[in-house]
């Protein structure tokens, strides 16, 4: 059953560089309030609101809140770093705190205030094909499939190629072949990135449960781990989305992002939305 509850429900809609979000506050809801069917009623971008994914942010014992993400297929995903960053801005705008601790299916994950600047710790890089994960042992930078991808975890798994234009890229079509290859049990997102500077990468998104968008966090993420050990970019990176510019700083204590964060409205879902 989809309905999230009797009452109307307020939500807040975000993106960053586009990568767009409903935002629920579910922080006084014991157990929180999301169902799968609920987030693809939500999710509906002609009978719903529409996002790339959803967040809700629930209490926590050991960290300032908890983020659930969900995908607009109503599968849940582990990781967003793009909604991570919306969510620090908005807790942070609220409650003046310069740094927040959240819990996520990623871990714990740290977020700062920075001049104006939201930056989150996304956590180390996953690299062992087992964690990833992959379907058997392989050479995670150079998976075994056509195009020679990168395998990196970061919370989800990501499926990373190198070509020599990402705006030329069949994203859609390969993007949602690769998406439920036999390699990913758990299907995966799917990069395309082509190298403007050693300190510069254009990249395309293929989202596992939603589809292309606007930008990807953890895929920027991920795109810059796996180009950094392919010796074709340094530590310190910017990643041109289609929908504006991340900065993905790899560091000693995890893989740091930022990038522009906007909220574009408040509004109600009406009481039985989705049932």
């Amino acid at each position: 059953m989809a309905r999230m509850t009797s009452t109307a429900q307020t939500f807040i809609k975000m993106h960053g560089a586009g990568n767009d979000f409903v935002v629920i506050d579910s922080r006084h809801h014991a157990g929180g309030v999301m169902t799968s069917a609920l987030a693809r009623a939500i999710g509906d971008r002609h009978r719903g609101v529409g996002f790339d994914q959803l967040a809700e942010l629930r209490a926590a014992d050991d960290a300032d809140l908890t983020l659930d993400f969900w995908n607009a297929d109503g599968s849940r995903a582990g990781a967003c770093g793009n909604a991570t960053r919306c969510v620090a801005a908005m807790v942070m705008g609220q409650t003046g705190a310069q740094k927040l601790t959240i819990r996520t299916a990623r871990g714990l994950l740290l977020a700062e205030n920075r001049d104006g600047q939201i930056w989150v710790n996304m956590g180390a890089p996953v690299l062992d094909w087992h964690s990833i994960p992959l379907a058997h042992a392989c050479d995670t930078l150079h998976l075994p499939l056509p195009g020679d991808p990168a395998g990196v975890g970061m919370g989800n798994p990501h499926c990373v190629f190198f070509v020599a234009d990402a705006d030329t890229a069949p994203v859609a079509e390969h993007g949602a072949q690769v998406e439920h290859d036999p390699l990913f049990p758990e299907a995966t997102n799917v990069e395309f990135a082509s190298v403007v500077a050693p300190d510069h990468l254009r990249l395309r998104v293929w989202e596992r449960g939603t589809g292309i968008t606007l930008a990807c966090g953890s895929g920027a993420c991920a795109t810059a781990i796996a180009a950094h050990l392919r010796g074709l970019t340094g530590r310190q990176v910017t990643i041109t989305a289609d929908g504006g510019a991340l900065m993905v700083d790899w560091r000693e204590d995890g893989v740091w992002l930022t990038g522009p964060v906007a909220t574009v409205f408040t509004a109600t879902l009406a009481a039985g939305f989705g049932a």
